[in-house]
């Protein structure tokens, strides 16, 4: 039997998130039918997704680092667009969003086989009573989809910065999207995902995004080592120009991000993006009046950080919380960001270059274990559990065991990666390229 959602009301119990919640189908006699409205809103937040990588994630990395760096940071997130769109294509969407078993999908989808007798109906996910039915067409969930693979391994690059071969970078990246990315995705998006019979809440990402990227980047920093005169050379961002524009285009494609991940243009993508809003603005608020309260003034570096730590947070809880938890979910994790970004980094002795274990990583397992606190029950609420799912203890446990299962997944699957992609192409470059700069060294190319 397809699950039919009424207008407005979620579609799923518990551990779907984004997409799989709050699809609002026009019902017909036979079915749901595909809905121009809520199609348009998924093309728009598909659009503002991709924003997110390219230029966005591409400048607020570039303006982090050295000069000697600038393109060759741009450049691993312009081609891990490419690397991954095609990886997805072939065979990540299958693996990530085919039947297969609770661990991973199947190869039935490679391809995007099948996509030529499907593309102008209804998609629906997954079969029998389990099955979900959206009011927008297969090519765009799977695209809107893609968006989401494509900067989780971008936001990865941000910890080895400055000293990562671009071959190995190449290498990794294919084999972390099919390896890592894909299955933890079918756990906890899929209606077969032993996270999503868990009953763990996601809405958005934050498991299968955030601490999967700050979980692989911590392991990544460690394997490859810290940059050439970490802690003795001056660092210091090239251009926090380029940065702020960067943190501003996440910032707005965000709303792509977690509105979009309603599946459609009803009152939970509202609500998502109202408590986006609100969180991210608190966090910037939070890391702000820390980072003056402890070096004596507020900088510019970190107000971007604390606003980008406050939409990590609220991705996973974006479609289940209310604006006063927003507000608080937001603090914490500007708080939370503040301490990853500088306090656990030296105290540990890594070298997570532009923090992306302290901002995703950190405000990735704040958001995920939040959400289990503050969950408001109607939210979700569909026909069949009209009371939905609310925080409570038990759920905040469910939170903390599907956190855990995908920290140690993560962290052990990119560790196997890295180690192969060592053997196969070498990780780190020399050390004289290294002084010299990637722009030069990697790709032949220096910024005037």
């Amino acid at each position: 039997m397809i699950r039919k959602p009424a207008r407005g009301l979620a579609t799923m119990a518990a551990a779907l998130p984004a997409m799989l919640f709050a699809v609002a189908p026009a019902m017909a006699q036979d079915g749901p039918q595909i809905d121009t409205g809520d199609t348009a809103w998924m093309l728009t937040s598909t659009a503002l997704v991709l924003l997110m990588t390219v230029p966005g994630l591409a400048l607020f990395y570039a303006g982090m680092v050295r000069k000697k760096n600038v393109l060759a940071t741009m450049m691993q997130s312009f081609s891990i667009t490419a690397i991954v769109s095609v990886v997805w294509m072939v065979a990540g969407y299958s693996l990530a969003f085919g039947e297969g078993n609770a661990y991973i999908g199947d190869l039935s989808r490679m391809f995007l086989a099948g996509l030529g007798e499907s593309w102008d109906k209804p998609f629906v996910l997954g079969s029998g009573d389990g099955a979900v039915a959206f009011t927008i067409p297969e090519t765009v969930f799977l695209t809107f989809q893609m968006t989401f693979a494509i900067i989780t391994p971008a936001l990865i690059t941000g910890a080895f910065a400055d000293r990562m071969k671009f071959s190995a970078m190449v290498v990794f990246t294919v084999l972390w999207s099919l390896l890592v990315y894909s299955p933890v995705a079918h756990w906890v998006w899929h209606p077969n995902g032993w996270i999503f019979a868990l009953g763990a809440l996601d809405f958005a990402g934050g498991t299968v995004v955030h601490i999967n990227a700050g979980i692989a980047g911590l392991v990544a920093a460690i394997v490859l080592g810290k940059r050439l005169g970490y802690g003795a050379d001056n660092m210091s961002p090239f251009n926090l120009a380029l940065a702020v524009i960067g943190a501003s285009l996440l910032w707005v494609g965000w709303f792509g991000f977690n509105a979009g991940s309603a599946a459609g243009a009803g009152a939970r993508a509202g609500m998502a993006m109202l408590v986006t809003q609100i969180a991210a603005a608190a966090a910037a608020l939070g890391w702000l009046f820390a980072e003056w309260a402890t070096k004596g003034k507020p900088s510019v570096l970190g107000a971007i950080s604390g606003a980008v730590a406050g939409l990590v947070a609220i991705t996973p809880a974006s479609g289940f919380v209310l604006p006063v938890p927003a507000l608080i979910i937001g603090v914490v994790a500007g708080l939370a960001g503040f301490w990853g970004a500088t306090a656990l980094k030296h105290l540990c002795g890594y070298d997570d270059s532009l923090d992306a274990f302290g901002v995703h990583g950190v405000c990735g397992i704040v958001g995920s274990l939040l959400v289990g606190v503050f969950a408001f029950g109607p939210l979700s609420a569909t026909t069949a559990a009209p009371e939905g799912i609310s925080g409570s203890f038990d759920q905040f446990l469910i939170q903390v065991y599907a956190t855990v299962a995908v920290i140690v997944f993560t962290a052990i699957g990119t560790f196997i990666l890295l180690k192969i992609t060592d053997v196969l192409v070498g990780l780190r470059v020399a050390e004289e390229e290294e002084r010299e700069g990637l722009d030069v060294t990697q790709h032949g190319e220096r910024l005037a």
